[in-house]
């Protein structure tokens, strides 16, 4: 099985000498933007805005309250920190190809 493609330029192969990767740090910033709950992400390839892998690295402080057996479970959770790794996805692997949009607004209830 083969990975997915890489988005452009990122292969270091490809680019000088200890230069960072400008574009793909871009793309990530930009694509960061759809794990917030008012966009989503569409892969341009096969047009999927439903499944994705989303692969996010996150610092977080978690109040864990133990009951007197030993259990547990989280009540509150605060993100301290968290940085976007990659956007896969689901229907075609493509990782160069997704790009965020806003989500549609649903609606009103009556």
């Amino acid at each position: 099985m083969t990975s997915p493609p890489r988005p452009t330029g990122s292969d270091p192969a490809t680019r000088p000498s200890g230069a960072p990767d400008a574009a793909v740090e871009a793309d990530l910033t930009d694509l960061a933007r759809g794990i917030e709950s008012d966009h989503r992400y569409r892969c341009d390839a096969c047009g999927n805005v439903t499944r994705f892998d989303v692969v996010v690295t996150a610092t977080t402080r978690r109040y864990h309250h133990f009951d007197l057996g030993g259990a547990s479970r989280v009540e509150e959770e605060e993100i301290l920190d968290q940085q976007l790794g990659s956007v896969t996805c689901r229907w075609c692997g493509r990782t160069d190809a997704i790009r965020v949009e806003r989500a549609p607004v649903s609606p009103p209830e009556h």
